[in-house]
């Protein structure tokens, strides 16, 4: 089996990936809005968004064709670590003497993106590391059960992250015009009852929450229920890459919600098509690169936020600083989409599934289609 040791040294592997990514979720767009105007942080964070979507799967392919090397296979990549805690420091950092605020948004622009791309030279390797640390496959479940600590650092994150804003806040100057600052729970009510607020995080839940327990699902509904290899999800992956760019320029013409609306709609006969007849391979890869298309849209949800928390300013004019429940409230809503995507899913596993089995019965394949299409339709709609 796979020593006790090696499966700590794993699991913490994992830590500083998750703090600094709670970090920035709650802390980057609140650090962005004092700095420049509001449009152009919507821009680097949905830029940024949409370059750690490309990266990832670019990285996933550099590390399959990359050879040993005297220090290891996914060594090399590990050593750009230095250079993400450089590109983090970046990140909030402004640049002295920088008159011109597009300066400053190419600046952080550059930063944001850099970073993302360091973070996946480190992020990608590490969750391959799983198939090398030796056993058979259920020593290997067991280390990726000690990923639980990533949990314990997303809170530990929070909970300092938000010492940081809380001290951030009590910095900040008072206008002459603010009344008193309501409690937490009395924030929270009024966050949690601002009707656009709620409209945007039921949509990115049931959004997210669908398009995982498809897209999860997907490579094990390829192999199992259709009859096909595994591959076709780097064609959804790269079709969402492309798609990217695309959207935004038509959100640009016709709107947010209107672009995200056409979007979303675009997976349910998606998805339906594949289910249906999975064995023509033509319709297959169309439906595949439309899938793909689709999901690119979920990147467009996030810049919808600064929207929302301007409109809840203009509402309620005497809450001030109250962003970072929103920014938090809506990365806890994020994680718990893919928690619950994740924790369905596995009921795969009560229905006869056999691992390393080259064949499953009847009852598998059609949890597959199930947790494949009629359960994300059934969340979109």
């Amino acid at each position: 089996g796979i020593p006790l040791a090696r499966k700590l040294c794993y699991a913490a592997g994992g830590v500083p990936y998750q703090i600094t990514t709670v970090a920035i979720s709650i802390s980057l767009q609140i650090f962005l809005l004092d700095v420049m105007e509001a449009s152009y942080v919507s821009m680097i964070l949905f830029v940024s968004r949409a370059w750690d979507a490309v990266t990832d799967p670019l990285l996933g392919y550099l590390v399959s064709r990359s050879n040993w090397t005297p220090i290891g296979k996914l060594t090399p990549l590990v050593l750009s670590t230095p250079f993400g805690v450089l590109s983090y420091l970046l990140l909030w950092f402004v640049p002295r003497g920088s008159t011109s605020e597009a300066v400053s948004v190419l600046w952080f622009l550059v930063a944001a993106c850099l970073f993302e791309t360091l973070m996946s030279c480190y992020n990608v390797p590490y969750l391959s590391l799983n198939m090398f640390l030796g056993g058979d496959q259920r020593d290997r479940d067991s280390a990726t059960a000690y990923m639980s600590v990533e949990v314990v650092a997303m809170l530990l994150a929070s909970v300092i992250q938000g010492q940081v804003v809380s001290v951030y806040n009590s910095e900040k100057p008072l206008c002459s015009d603010d009344k008193l600052r309501p409690s937490y729970l009395t924030s929270l009510k009024m966050l949690i009852c601002h009707v656009p607020y709620q409209r945007l995080v039921l949509g990115f839940v049931f959004s997210a929450f669908a398009f995982q327990m498809s897209l999860g699902n997907f490579a094990l509904f390829c192999s199992h229920a259709a009859g096909l290899g595994a591959q076709f999800q780097h064609l959804l992956l790269a079709s969402a890459s492309i798609a990217v760019p695309l959207w935004q320029i038509v959100l640009l013409r016709i709107g947010k919600k209107t672009t995200v609306f056409i979007g979303l709609s675009l997976f349910i006969p998606a998805v339906i098509v594949v289910a249906c007849v999975p064995s023509n391979l033509p319709v297959f890869m169309s439906m595949c690169i439309l899938m793909g298309f689709s999901v690119a849209t979920i990147f467009l949800l996030p810049s919808m936020l600064p929207d929302v928390v301007d409109d809840f300013a203009v509402s309620h004019p005497s809450c001030k600083d109250l962003e970072p429940l929103f920014f938090s409230c809506y990365a806890f809503c994020s994680k718990l989409a893919g928690g619950l995507s994740v924790g369905l899913s596995t009921m795969t596993l009560f229905v006869g599934y056999k691992a390393g089995a080259c064949n499953h019965g009847d009852g598998v394949v059609a949890a597959l289609i199930v947790l494949f299409s009629p359960v994300p339709i059934t969340l979109l709609l």
